[in-house]
């Protein structure tokens, strides 16, 4: 099979696709041929050698995908070769014709569900489902931030909040993206290159802030949505898009109660997989209801994708990016 390979950490441009043998196949494996992969920030960081997860050289990338069951490991059960499945693959694989998945981190989807959409489903709705219920505690009436919020996971995090019934405000970079951000869902957007994150959401509270914050950026954004927050706020570090690693001064934590809290979906999904099955399970339910429009911003060949991670990369895209083999 081919598989993109990553021989060295450092560049983006130095993945190889290569001919490679098929791995044998444990107990609770399943092996899928892959029709879609999703591209996330973190496969990025993966092969810099900058994500917690750090797969001994040389290794494929890719957290998720989308295909049909090729090969089923002798203790699972529920799932059958040929069925078309959606799997989240935390330590890479994914960027390949075939991927090798544990069983329970694997979701039949429906028919009119195609294989690219699903590529792009686990990783961004199950971070957003997972940090806005299960972290974040959000309840109906309250005010969500989300910086990047045409981004990828961003998007999903505006639908989300509107499913849970709280009013949405995103900040994204550009008329266009802001323009997306209340196609899904935004009550308010935040035009970050032209206006202050901090003195527009004081504005849209009556100087109240938000009580919750889904911040996938870092960075300026980070420190611009601590500076408005309500009494009590929580806010949800999922990523450092922006590049820069964010300080988080304790005494304006101290002040008004706020909560700074972590997001990391793939570790829970490790030590708590009936949870994220729970989550995936609802927003599938969501997705066939008409409530969810995953957004597929580009798709890119397997072969190119050096251009596709410099695509995610730029942050010019509103929505998902996904690689086809």
């Amino acid at each position: 099979m081919k598989a993109l390979i990553c021989r060295k950490l450092g560049g983006l441009n130095d993945l190889e696709l290569a001919d490679v043998p098929s791995a044998p196949l444990e107990r609770d494996q399943v092996r899928l041929r892959v029709r879609a992969c999703g591209l996330n920030f973190a496969d990025s960081l993966m092969i810099e050698g900058k994500y917690q997860v750090k797969p001994a050289l040389p290794f494929t990338p890719g957290m998720e995908c989308a295909g049909e069951i090729a090969e089923v490991g002798a203790g699972v059960t529920g799932l059958r070769l040929g069925q078309r499945v959606m799997a989240f693959t935390r330590s890479g694989g994914s960027y390949a014709e075939e991927a090798i998945v544990k069983a329970e981190l694997v979701w039949r989807i429906p028919d009119r569900m195609d294989f690219t959409t699903a590529a792009g489903f686990p990783v961004v709705y199950g971070t957003s489902h997972y940090a806005l219920t299960y972290r974040g505690s959000l309840k109906a009436g309250e005010t969500l931030l989300v910086t990047g919020a045409a981004g990828g996971v961003g998007l999903t995090a505006v639908e989300i909040g509107k499913q849970l019934g709280a009013r949405v405000i995103g900040a994204a970079g550009g008329a266009d993206k802001c323009a997306v951000v209340r196609e899904y869902g935004a009550d308010e957007t935040i035009d970050y290159n032209s206006e202050s994150i901090r003195d527009r959401v004081r504005e849209m509270t009556d100087g109240k802030g938000a009580d919750v914050v889904y911040d996938p950026v870092g960075g300026d954004a980070f420190d611009q949505a601590l500076r408005a927050v309500n009494w009590e706020g929580r806010m949800l570090v999922v990523g450092f898009a922006a590049g820069r690693v964010q300080n988080v001064p304790a005494n304006l934590i101290l002040v008004k109660n706020i909560s700074v809290i972590g997001v990391v979906w793939g570790a829970q999904g490790e030590r708590d997989p009936d949870l994220i099955r729970a989550g995936i399970a609802e927003m599938m339910r969501w997705w066939e209801a008409g409530k969810l429009r995953p957004k597929i911003a580009a798709t890119f060949p397997l072969e190119k994708a050096n251009d596709a991670l410099q695509a995610l990369l730029s942050r010019k895209y509103a929505g998902k990016l996904v690689m086809t083999t």
